[in-house]
């Protein structure tokens, strides 16, 4: 985070939009507030496109946004700018092979975990330690708020509700 500060700093950006999200969600709060913020004359500056957007249409549905408020889209990492043509054209080829590089990616890494599955080398997370879980269980029947018991037995409050969920509770 502070290198791509400080890249943006040094490209003359004087409003800057932290998102602490991923960016395979297109519903994130500073997003909106970025599209929300922006103007004509504007110019929305990410340090690389994977910090914007993670598939071609998310990618390319916010360029269009930026475009519609009268603003330009630059890409430091690869010196793209979306003022020409040749830009638009760009950002469009690089979305889709970014996804398609990310697909690939997940791809390797799903089959990596079967390979390691398979020699008994991966095993996944452990399973829930069922004593804590009916600890927990026993707090809030004892009108404990789910947040105070999860945190005094030392467990999330999301694994208490999906062992609810799961009927293990």
């Amino acid at each position: 985070m502070a290198a791509q500060l400080e890249l943006l700093n040094k490209a003359g950006c004087h409003e800057i939009f932290k998102e602490k999200g991923s960016g395979s969600n297109s519903d994130r709060p500073e997003l909106k507030k970025l599209l929300a913020y922006i103007r004509k004359g504007d110019t929305v500056t990410v340090t690389k496109l994977d910090r914007l957007a993670r598939s071609t249409k998310d990618l390319l549905n916010i360029a269009e946004a930026i475009k519609k408020k009268g603003a330009d889209f630059e890409v430091l990492n690869i010196n793209l700018d979306t003022k020409s043509p040749t830009g638009q054209l760009m950002l469009t080829m690089l979305a889709a092979i970014a996804e398609f590089e990310r697909g690939i990616m997940l791809e390797r890494q799903r089959e990596g975990i079967d390979i390691a599955k398979a020699d008994g080398k991966y095993k996944g997370r452990k399973p829930i330690n069922e004593a804590k879980l009916q600890q927990v269980q026993k707090l809030v029947d004892n009108g404990a708020s789910v947040s105070k018991a999860v945190s005094e037995v030392g467990i999330s409050r999301r694994t208490y509700y999906k062992a609810i969920k799961e009927g293990r509770i």
